[in-house]
């Protein structure tokens, strides 16, 4: 049986700090390296057609704007960080949270790039794991190492709260 609200509280705190990580990584990719990174108002604007019965767009950047896309963008990223969490956290149980290991924190974050592979790339325009992009190998690894950006990011979360013994 699980201690829902503990479950809840971990799964948002440790969702919001991974995908914390995650962006960090992103913005010393482009900052370092010259590397963009999502645009979240497309994930928005991607979002924002569905309930119109739109999953899959030629090209999601030419498709026309949602109102407030940005912010539907990135409270998506967000949101889904924290269900990403909740699923580490129904696995393994709350007690990983409370001693947490790195294998499951960084498995889970690979885990989680089927995601973009299967259902956001296809829905935007660029294929199944990236396959209509101009570089699609270079996409793929680009995906990866974000989401295991976002692994590691569960686990330096999960480790910070139990250090604090927030949980």
């Amino acid at each position: 049986m699980h201690d829902w609200p503990t479950l809840l509280l971990s799964s948002l705190l440790i969702g919001i700090g991974a995908t914390a990580v995650m962006d960090v990584y992103a913005w010393a990719m482009k900052r370092l390296f010259a590397i963009p990174s999502l645009d979240y108002a497309l994930v928005g604007r991607w979002i924002g057609h569905l309930p119109q019965g739109r999953l899959i767009h030629a090209g999601i950047a030419a498709s026309a704007p949602v109102a407030g896309e940005r912010a539907i963008g990135w409270g998506a990223h967000y949101a889904i960080g924290v269900a990403f969490a909740g699923a580490l956290l129904a696995v393994c149980g709350v007690e990983w949270a409370r001693a947490p290991t790195f294998g499951p924190a960084l498995a889970t974050g690979l885990v989680t790039v089927a995601a973009p592979f299967l259902i956001l790339q296809p829905g935007m325009g660029a294929g199944i794991a990236a396959a209509k992009t101009p570089r699609p190998g270079v996409a793929r690894l680009r995906s990866l190492l974000a989401h295991g950006a976002f692994g590691v990011g569960l686990y330096l979360s999960a480790a910070l709260l139990a250090a604090l013994g927030a949980l």
